[in-house]
């Protein structure tokens, strides 16, 4: 067993830029970060005798990475004919709207803020371009308006946000709930007991292997956190820095403001619970 197996999601290792399934490519995007890991996976989407592809989270506003996710489909004889946004935040979403000047796409999402064109996206939606198969996995929690993507011919999803490739992700209180994120990671699990998906292709951090182990893990880090944050409450750690302090002693400073963020959502969700005064 190397070390990649014992990790939750069995992760492939480093994050590269190439194809990942038979139908999945990824596009790295420069913009690395604590918040990002290696940047942003901008993915293209498509059957592989088809000309037509997909893409999926076009990424930041950066002139060469976004002409580079058009070189990419080109070079593979094919013509980008759809952007999908797995939500609305920067590092997701910024380009899209120079992406689909670019490549004369529409833009969907579920926020209509987002789009352009006449489309938006729902649950229960399937994307059927190019004959490519892509069916829309509402998974609200780190973000409201967040998305999944389910690719049946693959055994795949691609998470956004929602799933890491390493560590775990932010629920982004208050726009964020954890009770939504929850019952999303729960949506996921199904996916991988029901309908077969083994692969999560994340939105940052390298390709999982063992989805169901990747979701099961997502649940268990949660419960603890929980579990730790209604603790901390218990022993007078009351407001979310405070928690905070506590709570992520053992995490890197630079992330603590984003964990506030985390730490806001299960304060929320334990009041609402009654599980704290």
């Amino acid at each position: 067993m190397t070390a990649a197996d014992a990790l939750p999601g069995q992760p492939r290792g480093a994050v590269v830029s190439g194809p990942a399934t038979a139908r999945a490519v990824n596009v790295l995007a420069p913009n690395p970060s604590a918040m990002t890991l290696d940047g942003t996976n901008t993915w293209i989407v498509a059957e592989p005798d088809s000309p037509l592809a997909v893409v999926i989270d076009p990424g930041p506003l950066d002139e060469a990475h976004l002409r580079a996710v058009r070189a990419t489909a080109e070079r593979a004889g094919k013509r980008i004919a759809l952007t999908l946004l797995t939500h609305g935040h920067p590092d997701h979403a910024e380009g899209a709207g120079r992406f689909a000047a670019l490549t004369g796409t529409p833009v969907r999402a579920l926020d209509p803020a987002l789009r352009l064109g006449d489309e938006g996206l729902a649950a229960g939606d399937v994307i059927t371009t190019g004959g490519l198969e892509l069916r829309v996995v509402p998974t609200p929690g780190h973000t409201a308006d967040s998305l999944c993507f389910h690719l049946p011919a693959d055994r795949a999803v691609l998470t956004g946000d929602t799933v890491l490739g390493r560590g775990t992700t932010v629920v982004a209180h208050p726009d964020g709930r954890l009770g939504d994120y929850l019952d999303s990671l729960r949506r996921l699990r199904s996916l991988t007991v029901d309908d077969g998906v083994r692969t999560v292709l994340p939105g940052h951090g390298p390709v999982l292997e063992d989805a169901q182990g990747a979701m099961e893990f997502y649940l268990a880090h949660r419960a603890h956190r929980l579990a730790q944050v209604e603790t901390a409450v218990e022993d007078g750690f009351r407001t979310p820095a405070e928690v905070v302090a506590r709570v992520y002693a053992d995490v890197d400073r630079s992330l603590w403001p984003a964990a506030e963020l985390s730490v806001r959502a299960q304060l929320a969700y334990l009041g609402e619970h009654g599980l704290i005064p």
